[in-house]
């Protein structure tokens, strides 16, 4: 009896240590590390922990999960730039660029970014952090970021699900960043992946407007731009076109005499073909006279490697889904979204699209294991709360997208800023042609052209995944990084 009344009694303590899973509102782990970049030893601090987002009040309803990168090793480091990293979504973790392409470390994977086990991380030689520090921030809801109770009850969601509200919190948030970081001397830089592109020429002008902070760079990673992505019509339908084209190439489905050249050498072509055919023919929808759209539905079958009835079939708008079901049909073989090199098996070869996402099913298998791993063991940053490689963040409100012009008038402002966008030729989410017709559209005047550049790759969304792109990435975000640098030259026109 005495026994049972023990445990019993043991039972309630432990019952009264138990804690609420919940994550610390602001707090903080530093560890420091070696690593070897380029050839060279560089020694760093990883600064991990929470940031808490306030309200007009000065009360926490939000607490951020972050990673700081910070080299040690160099003199006059509060100089250094500073680059803030998001990933996209919107709902999705800061995971996919931290451990597989500009932190110091990168996942076990192959060459061409396949998943092997057992899964984990290495160092990564092509990380920038050899010539700028690195934030990589998770909005609210992604990875351990949460919101906060006020008063007994959760925070308004609202405040922090939308293309605007998402950036007025945030441009918050990095202000209190860089103060405690004592980093307001830094060159800085934006980089956003995917949805992250709308994020980022966002806050280049509420950063500038309405924080006071100026940015050297804006870095766009297969960038998102609702003004075309998900509108349909005329455009966003033949802006896809280049990208069929490249995927083809890749899966040898094109004729030969386009399919014996080099990919960047037969990308041209179409490119043309797109903008100055295709788009004036969708435009007349119906009323296109027969003889056009035969024309037309020829010269998209040669470029796309889908066959001329399919694609009348589809009245010349080709939706991707079904270029993914469709173009290894015969073959057995469905191709991914993301990342078009990936390959999949549906139950049935008949449909319109397929059945699952190739690319990403096999990414979870490297990132989920390996962050969870990074974060515990060399971060030292422990917790029970689950890192959300997707979070729930729907509805988001996309009303009000004013983004594209924000960057526009962050550029105009600030002669200093320039722009840089990376993309994958087979990415079929975010196009790299579409990321090409973003940049162009930016500035319609054309006065601030030589401030953007574009870079292509060999792969899809995640170009970096693969290892000769992910060393070639780098290299061009550390070429950006110098030809941004003012070595004390004015801001003037």
């Amino acid at each position: 009896m005495k026994k049972i009344i023990y445990l019993f009694c043991l039972g309630l303590i432990s019952l009264s240590q138990a804690q609420k899973r919940e994550i610390p509102v602001d707090t903080m782990i530093v560890t420091n590390h070696t690593t070897v970049i380029k050839g060279n030893t560089v020694n760093y601090q990883a600064h991990t922990g929470t940031q808490p987002v306030w309200d007009t009040d000065g009360n926490p309803i939000a607490s951020l999960f972050y990673t700081f990168y910070r080299r040690t090793d160099v003199k006059n480091g509060s100089e250094r730039p500073l680059i803030f990293s998001f990933n996209g979504g919107p709902g999705s973790a800061s995971a996919w660029m931290h451990l597989a392409y500009t932190g110091p470390k990168i996942l076990n994977i192959d060459e061409e970014g396949y998943p092997v086990q057992p899964y984990g991380y290495k160092s990564n030689p092509n990380s920038i952090l050899d010539v700028a520090d690195i934030v990589f921030i998770n909005p609210v809801n992604t990875a351990y970021s949460r919101i906060l109770e006020v008063d007994g009850k959760k925070a308004d969601r609202k405040q922090f699900f939308g293309i605007n509200e998402d950036i007025k919190y945030l441009a918050e948030w990095l202000n209190t960043f860089v103060s405690r970081k004592q980093r307001w001397e830094s060159p800085k830089y934006l980089i956003g992946e995917s949805y992250g592109g709308t994020r980022v020429m966002g806050l280049s002008a509420a950063l500038q407007e309405q924080q006071w902070m100026y940015l050297n760079g804006v870095i766009m990673v297969s960038p998102a731009d609702y003004k075309v992505i998900r509108v349909g019509g005329p455009v966003s339908s033949a802006l896809n076109l280049p990208y069929y084209a490249a995927t083809a190439w890749y899966h040898k489905q094109l004729g030969s005499d386009l399919q014996q050249k080099d990919l960047t050498d037969m990308l041209p072509e179409v490119e043309d073909f797109a903008i100055n055919e295709l788009i004036p023919a969708l435009a007349k929808g119906g009323f296109i006279s027969n003889s056009e759209r035969e024309k037309i539905a020829s010269k998209m079958a040669r470029y796309s490697g889908l066959s001329k009835t399919s694609i009348l079939q589809n009245n010349l708008d080709v939706p991707n889904r079904f270029f993914w079901k469709e173009l290894l049909r015969e073959e057995g073989n469905t191709i991914g979204r993301l990342d078009s090199r990936y390959l999949g098996i549906d139950r049935k070869d008949v449909g319109v699209g397929p059945d699952y996402s190739a690319e990403l099913t096999s990414w979870l298998h490297s990132f989920t294991p390996a962050i969870n791993h990074y974060i515990q063991k060399e971060l030292k940053f422990k917790t029970d709360v689950k890192y959300n490689m997707f979070g729930p963040v729907r509805p988001w409100n996309n009303d009000n997208d004013n983004t594209r012009e924000d960057l526009r008038r962050a550029m105009a402002e600030n002669p200093y800023l320039k722009v840089l966008f990376q993309s994958g030729y087979y990415d079929g989410a975010t196009t790299y042609f579409n990321a090409k017709y973003t940049m162009w559209q930016v500035d319609p005047s054309s006065k601030m052209k030589g401030r953007f550049y574009f870079k292509g790759y060999r792969s899809g969304h995640m170009m970096y995944l693969r290892n000769e792109d992910l060393i070639k990435a780098n290299d061009d975000l550390r070429t950006f990084i110098l030809n941004t640098t003012t070595n004390g030259k004015p801001a003037k026109y």
